[in-house]
């Protein structure tokens, strides 16, 4: 099964086609504003016309490459070019601005790549033997899953648990469109036959991604990002190896491990590191004033998240962050359903998948020590150019779909609610968790209950089922937790 997924991925267009995407996700990433979310959202029309092997592994190119991009403007600009590089500007930009730009950028770099390689090996380990368990689960287990999984909205809702709930409701409530899949009913359709099959979550995301984001940088078109640092001796000296090697194997199963956890994403995964690593240090009052430790951890940690991030969409068919989700409409659209089944009807393309994954952090990382004055100077791509063609992607790769305006309308529509969803910090990431896992929790909740002739209790006659039902309480009990205590210390420092 190696030797034919090695014999997929050494294919000259795919190896094009990882080696396009990783450029592409580097200069998505170098762009403030551009996340990676948003960027494998928009190649993902480009893909609809490729074979299964070729699209994914484009994806994860752009993946791989945007989160490890966004470092580049954190370090040179001070703002972080993904969500995930906001906790290495902390340090970088004071690195870059003592004239160490291209020490910081290397250190960036090479973390980067340690971390990425480090969440290869754990996906290439612990794929295959978690699909072999999760071949064990029927309707109830994957009804605990999904909910499971829906409950990961109260971490993820960002400052307001509220707001999230609300918005993984919308997206729950949006998938109940269409026909019923277990009594043929329609259901919200309201006599539209486009509305029959359900409102397609791949416009859905184009538009809370993309499109929301495109609106926000029409307003910001007149700001300009101009680079004048000076770039060189970016590849890493002696000094600098331990601490990359150190911090990137640590730090790089660290955000394995956050990424593995649904909804949990690459920013979360930095900060824990970037916190843990001034925690073990002996010099913490350093932190802050531009140390190589304080950009290896996070640097490490959120690319760590890019392999983790796929073990639970590939085993299970639950998202580890939104852009496995996207992937997920990928493999769906290529007729590949993930889960336990997907090792062992397509255990090739699967493989391939782990072997592209290696490929594309190897890439990264030579791209990056190479050509990282060039990436750079992406920073300066005025947005009166960028934002139109950004426009016309999403238009085009909505209608590519399935050829139907219908789908156009739907990513401007959502494209609307996800702008003013930013305006008010409500963050999109909950409603894609409802689209995709909505639909999951009701069609297995059903045929359990049709299974047991309407006893609840064959939610709870497994161990599985109680290990989830253990890991829901967990799930929904830490955020109460941690609200009640920042409440009490809130009044703690009032009364002193």
């Amino acid at each position: 099964m190696i030797h034919e997924a090695l014999l997929i991925v050494m294919q000259p267009l795919i190896f094009l086609n990882i080696l396009l995407g990783v450029a592409g996700g580097i200069c998505i990433g170098c762009l403030p504003g551009l996340t990676a979310t948003m960027g494998v959202a928009l190649v993902l029309p480009l893909t609809f016309g490729m074979d299964a092997a070729n699209s994914i592994l484009l994806l994860i190119g752009v993946y791989v490459g945007a989160i490890y991009g966004g470092s580049i403007a954190a370090i040179l600009l001070n703002t972080p070019g993904t969500p995930a590089s906001a906790a290495t500007a902390l340090d970088g930009y004071k690195m870059a601005s003592r004239g160490e730009a291209g020490r910081a950028l290397g250190i960036s770099t090479s973390s980067s790549f340690i971390g990425g390689m480090i969440s290869c090996v754990y996906l290439l380990l612990v794929s295959p033997q978690l699909a072999k368990f999760a071949l064990k689960f029927s309707s109830p287990e994957f009804f605990m899953l999904a909910i499971f999984g829906l409950c990961i909205i109260s971490s993820i809702s960002g400052k307001s648990m509220a707001k999230g709930i609300l918005c993984g409701t919308l997206g729950i409530l949006v998938a109940t469109v269409g026909i019923d899949s277990i009594t043929g009913t329609m259901r919200f359709t309201f006599n539209n036959m486009n509305l029959l099959s359900g409102i397609n979550y791949i416009p859905a995301m184009i538009g809370l991604f993309a499109m929301s984001q495109a609106f926000i940088s029409v307003e910001e078109i007149q700001k300009k990002s101009v680079v004048t640092k000076k770039i060189d001796h970016v590849f890493p000296q002696k000094k600098d190896w331990g601490i990359i090697v150190k911090n990137g194997l640590g730090f790089g199963s660290i955000g394995t491990l956050v990424g593995c956890i649904p909804g949990a994403g690459a920013d979360i995964a930095a900060f824990i590191a970037y916190g843990q690593a001034k925690n073990l240090s002996k010099t913490p009052e350093k932190f802050g004033t531009g140390i190589p430790e304080a950009i290896a951890a996070p640097e490490a940690a959120n690319n760590g998240v890019t392999g983790g991030a796929l073990i639970p969409m590939l085993t299970l068919g639950v998202p580890g962050d939104a852009v496995a989700a996207i992937m997920i409409g990928a493999l769906t659209v290529q007729g590949l359903q993930p889960g336990p089944l997907l090792f062992q009807n397509n255990g090739p393309i699967v493989y391939s998948i782990f072997i592209g994954m290696f490929v594309a952090n190897i890439f990264m990382f030579l791209l990056g020590i190479n050509s990282l004055r060039l990436f750079a100077k992406v920073l300066s791509i005025p947005k009166e150019i960028l934002v139109p063609i950004i426009f016309l992607l999403c238009f085009v790769g909505s209608f590519a779909l399935n050829n139907n305006i219908f789908d156009v309308i739907v990513m401007l529509v959502f494209g609307i609610i996800g702008y003013f969803m930013s305006k008010v910090e409500i963050s999109a990431s909950p409603a894609v968790l409802g689209l995709i896992l909505g639909p999951m929790a009701e069609s297995h909740f059903r045929r359990s209950l049709l299974m047991s002739k309407g006893n609840l209790a064959t939610f709870f006659s497994t161990g599985i089922c109680w290990f989830f039902f253990i890991l829901i309480i967990v799930s929904l009990g830490i955020p109460v937790l941690r609200s009640i205590l920042k409440s009490k210390k809130k009044t703690m420092e009032s009364q002193n």
